[in-house]
């Protein structure tokens, strides 16, 4: 098998930078692929002896075909690493896995990757492979793949082709789904407001990558493909990142060993997306039984504060 090389972005975390390689280096496929490591340079002076740090550690990795360090001497910033170095490794691969320095993998994680850019490689519609898929009630009850036309960009993989179609102009895909139905679609029926950061993008509040290719895929009817348990686990949840916070709900307990994949229909599931939809709308505990006991105590306390409102107006 022809491998995908695998592109890993770090910063100033040698901890979680650790963790990752050492996860990766566990992988079936670790020693027949190529890593690529980005090492970002410090933004001030306050970041430059944990930079150090890391630089000193990934000159030390091995376990890989080959690999590769790409040191940058200026501060690019997350989204713009990630975009140059994406864009640089894809368009001479063709293909490309991508991680971030605080994503740990199961040791399958590279055979499920290389196995499904195989197997799509030829369909146009699938844009974006994903590894990581959250924890929820119902999870169970999900098929062994299936395509959403939602991204998670926690560990992931894409080819030349579809990356090629990316668009990186916050205002241009904002105004492509700033209608009614399709912003709907896009919040995954307004569960979750994925828009807002497109305009955080559009006023300078953030600088991110992930919504723009989540956009650019949205916008081109792309879809991405999921296990039906997750391959990944984020351990920047912990307030540690530039771009991450402290979050509780998109912890993962186990992670799936092996997937076979087989290939399934070009369309998306309807049963994923109402898994997504629910996961986003109730937290991870999003079973009929929790929902309907949040309504009851919604009703509940509707009440009680209808009821002092009405005691104030005596």
């Amino acid at each position: 098998m022809n491998l995908a090389p695998i592109v890993l972005f770090v910063y100033n975390r040698l901890d979680h930078t650790r963790q990752t390689i050492e996860a990766l280096q566990k992988n079936d496929l670790a020693n027949q692929s190529e890593l690529y490591i980005y090492s970002d340079a410090a933004k001030d002076k306050h970041a430059e002896t944990e930079v150090g740090k890391i630089r000193d550690y990934i000159n030390t990795v091995s376990g890989f075909k080959k690999v590769h360090i790409v040191e940058r001497t200026k501060n690019w910033g997350l989204a713009n690493s990630i975009i140059d170095g994406v864009t640089h490794i894809v368009n001479q691969y063709g293909k490309i896995i991508v991680i971030e320095d605080d994503i740990v993998t199961s040791s399958g994680f590279l055979n499920y990757m290389n196995d499904a850019l195989t197997l799509y490689k030829d369909d146009k519609e699938v844009m974006h492979i994903a590894g990581y898929l959250p924890e929820a009630s119902g999870q169970e009850a999900l098929p062994n793949s299936f395509f959403l036309r939602f991204m998670s960009c926690w560990g992931w993989a894409t080819w030349k082709d579809s990356w090629s179609n990316a668009n990186w102009d916050a205002q241009y895909l904002y105004d492509k789904i700033n209608n009614k139905k399709e912003l709907k679609k896009f919040n995954l029926n307004n569960a979750i407001s994925f828009h807002k950061q497109l305009e955080d993008n559009i006023n300078g509040s953030i600088s991110t990558w992930a919504i723009k290719w989540f956009s650019t895929i949205f916008i081109y009817d792309g879809l991405c493909l999921y296990p039906h348990k997750s391959l990944v686990k984020n351990i920047g949840l912990d307030g540690s990142g530039v771009h991450s916070a402290i979050d509780a709900n998109n912890t993962i307990e186990k992670l799936l060993y092996s997937i076979d994949l087989t290939k399934i229909e070009l369309k998306e599931s309807s049963i994923g997306k109402k898994y997504l939809m629910h996961f986003y709308k109730y937290g991870k505990h999003s079973s009929i039984k929790i929902r309907t006991r949040h309504r009851l105590n919604y009703l509940k306390n509707y009440r009680l504060r209808t009821l002092r409102r009405l005691l104030r107006k005596l």
